[in-house]
């Protein structure tokens, strides 16, 4: 495990000691779960980016399924006659 220094204003200073001292942790404990939970989330945020991307490309290159598609397969769902999952039209 290494050990990294940070500055923190007197405000998160505080607000740091509050928590760890409620949750009964140390400070460092405190700061490492916050920084897994924002790290976490930024990898989500980056891999919805670039699905996004993807999707574009795809529409751009007309790779799509129709929304006449998917709105009749959704009807059908649960029906005695679902249908098959829309595929990509050209």
């Amino acid at each position: 495990m290494s050990v990294t220094t940070v500055r923190l204003s007197p405000e998160i200073e505080q607000d740091l000691e509050t928590t760890a001292s409620k949750m009964q942790r140390s400070k460092s404990w405190v700061i490492s779960e916050a920084l897994r939970e924002y790290i976490a989330r930024n990898r989500e945020g980056e891999a919805r980016w670039q699905q996004t991307l993807d999707a574009m490309a795809d529409v751009a290159q007309g790779r799509v399924v129709s929304g006449e598609a998917v709105h009749n397969w959704l009807r059908s769902w649960g029906s005695a006659d679902e249908q098959p999952k829309p595929t990509v039209s050209k």
